[in-house]
């Protein structure tokens, strides 16, 4: 059974950049027909789709209020997925969790396999 992991969050600046990783753990393995979300959510909001990927080949889909900032990745033989963060600004603080479902969607209700989450805070 597969484990989802987030790392490498934690507090910068306004415009500073950070790489977060999802690594699938537990000894079992991430089918080719998953696709692999990362979502965010505020205190006080909802969670919000941010990025997915295609596990199998590049096929990417993005939030527009992160598009042209971040860049999801995923690296199959290492079982991780990475949202690259370039440009981070304050309203991008938030709780950011990785997910893993069958559908092509942003909706946080077609995932069934979430992380723990890794926290993002960006200061002005």
């Amino acid at each position: 059974q597969v484990q989802l992991e987030e790392s490498g969050g934690g507090t910068v600046q306004a415009g500073d950049s950070l790489r977060l990783s999802c690594v699938g753990s537990g000894g079992g393995r991430i089918y080719s027909s998953s696709v692999m979300g990362w979502f965010r959510q505020a205190p006080g909001k909802e969670r919000e789709f941010v990025a997915l990927t295609r596990w199998s080949r590049d096929s990417t889909l993005y939030s527009d209020s992160v598009k042209g900032r971040f860049t999801i990745s995923r690296v199959t033989a290492k079982n991780t997925v990475y949202l690259q963060m370039n440009d981070l600004k304050p309203e991008d603080t938030a709780v950011y969790y990785c997910a893993r479902g069958s559908q092509y969607s942003s909706s946080s209700s077609d995932y069934f396999q979430w992380g723990q989450g890794t926290q993002v805070t960006v200061a002005s």
